[in-house]
């Protein structure tokens, strides 16, 4: 998407229901680039972790946090991505990206994601201002309600932060407050397809289905933050490191290895970023 831009609807819409949707954000060729390297890097395999659901049901994951010169690095640092989320943050410091995340719900085992917000696991983090905090979400494979797409309330945010609590391995918003919410706001199913992406607040309530379909659900997720809004209880200093921004062609166009363990990878036994 040569040259993109938000525009102000999209602005305001953001504004109003903490979230917004981009079709064909990313290209076809694009995306099969990214999916050929997630279903074929060792290195990302290798560095994956399930997290289960309340039934037992597993997610994959892979979460790092320093954006290199790979093809995942080069999408999180590319201009769209990175002014994009500009436009749509609070505050005027530089751009600084927190970790992404490749997201892997495989066909009939993948599980559900709780209802939560990102919020309510970046708190513990001592983030202040989770206005200065965004995820953007790229779908790498189509997201349905068959395969157990993302799913959330529409001007959840503007609650603020509400208590959470361990559900399975995972955090998990006080269901009292999202049954509250849920007699007032509507829910969404947010169905993608493959290059689309969702831009969400780090205060947007959201969940997912466990994949009881025949298909896998893949996407990755990136998390900016602004440079002034320090986590002080964060040891990894990606959070207030400005993103060394590159043209949007560079994903198609520059000769990109594969990820390295200078991405910095999450690994499960000190998984502070999701708790």
């Amino acid at each position: 998407m040569k040259n993109f831009q938000l525009t102000q609807q999209q602005l305001a819409a953001y504004k109003k229901d903490g979230y917004i949707i981009v079709r064909n954000f990313l290209t076809q060729g694009e995306i099969e680039k990214l999916y050929g390297i997630a279903t074929g890097d060792d290195t990302l395999r290798k560095h994956a972790f399930d997290l289960n659901d309340q039934t037992g049901k597993k997610t994959r994951l892979t979460l790092w946090y320093n954006p290199g010169d790979d093809a995942y690095g080069l999408l999180t640092r590319s201009r769209r991505m990175v002014e994009s989320a500009n436009q749509l943050l609070d505050g005027d410091s530089p751009v600084c990206h927190f970790h992404s995340k490749l997201m892997q719900k495989e066909p009939r085992v993948g599980g559900a994601w709780e209802w939560h917000q990102d919020y309510g696991y970046w708190y513990k983090n001592e983030f202040l201002f989770p206005d200065e905090m965004i995820s953007v979400m790229v779908a790498i494979t189509r997201a349905n309600k068959e395969n157990g797409c993302l799913q959330v309330i529409p001007g959840s945010h503007k609650m603020g932060r509400i208590e959470h609590g361990f559900s399975g391995e995972q955090v998990g918003a006080a269901q009292h407050y999202v049954d509250l919410i849920l007699k007032t706001n509507p829910l969404l199913y947010v169905e993608l397809e493959p290059g689309d992406a969702l831009f969400f607040h780090s205060n947007l309530l959201h969940r997912s289905e466990a994949n009881l379909s025949d298909r896998p659900r893949w996407s990755l997720i990136s998390c900016y933050n602004r440079q002034t809004n320090i986590g002080y209880n964060e040891p990894n200093g990606s959070h207030t490191t400005p993103v060394q921004i590159v043209p949007d062609e560079a994903l198609m166009e520059w000769e990109s290895k594969g990820v390295d363990e200078s991405a910095a990878f999450l690994e499960k036994d000190k998984d502070e970023a999701l708790k």
